[in-house]
């Protein structure tokens, strides 16, 4: 810009109060849309940040759909394993029973857990529950064959008795009592139904077992 054209300027801005009312105007949108064009580019690079999250996200949620997919691989591994060991080393109900504990305590979030059988002194007595978890604490009994009312009866309050001497042995009630059965006539079914869920107990039929095996 010219001296000449400067002066001219200023003293337009000076004695002409619409064209300094117009340069003024100018001069806010100007900014306003500096402005604006500055929200433009920071819209921009956010919206590329979205972009890149949920690109993020998504690529996230395949490798988690491939992990299950891993994980129900190593399941049905799993379960052929025992299937096959089982044939071939004759395991017993009670053995099978414990194994198919452990499963369910690994779908239900307890990694690792170990059923075992376990030798408990109480009263001067030795007491045996063959089936038995510590950690998390877990009291089971595995029976072949119960054919009447009666039969049905004492099993339950054996198992009773055997998760009150668990508790007062460790100091707290287990999170589970289970009791597995392999074969139940019609008559003790009806008992061993009724009874385990008045009192809590997981009851497992020799068939739910042998069905989950041979998946």
């Amino acid at each position: 810009m010219t001296e000449k054209l400067k002066r001219d300027f200023i003293e337009l801005l000076e004695k002409d109060p619409e064209f300094r009312y117009t340069v003024a105007g100018y001069l806010g949108l100007s900014e306003i849309l500096q402005r604006m064009d500055g929200h433009e580019k920071r819209q921009e690079k956010l919206w590329e940040e979205v972009k890149s999250l949920r690109e993020g996200q998504e690529k996230l949620w395949e490798e988690v759909k491939s992990l299950r997919i891993e994980q129900e691989k190593m399941k049905k591994y799993m379960v052929s394993g025992f299937r096959d060991l089982r044939l071939a080393l004759g395991v017993t109900f009670e053995e099978h029973s414990a194994s198919f504990l452990e499963l369910m305590l690994e779908e239900t979030g307890y990694s690792g857990a170990v059923v075992e059988k376990k030798y408990l002194v109480h009263d001067g007595e030795v007491v045996e529950i063959n089936m038995f978890c510590e950690d998390p604490l877990v009291v089971g009994e595995a029976t072949v064959s119960i054919r009447t009312a009666e039969e049905a009866k004492k099993d339950v309050e054996k198992l009773i008795k055997r998760a009150e001497i668990v508790e007062k042995k460790y100091g707290r009630k287990p999170i589970l009592i289970v009791l597995s059965v392999a074969r139940a006539t019609p008559e003790a079914s009806e008992i061993l139904t009724r009874m385990t869920v008045e009192y809590g107990i997981k009851l497992i039929l020799g068939s739910e077992i042998e069905e989950f095996f041979q998946l």
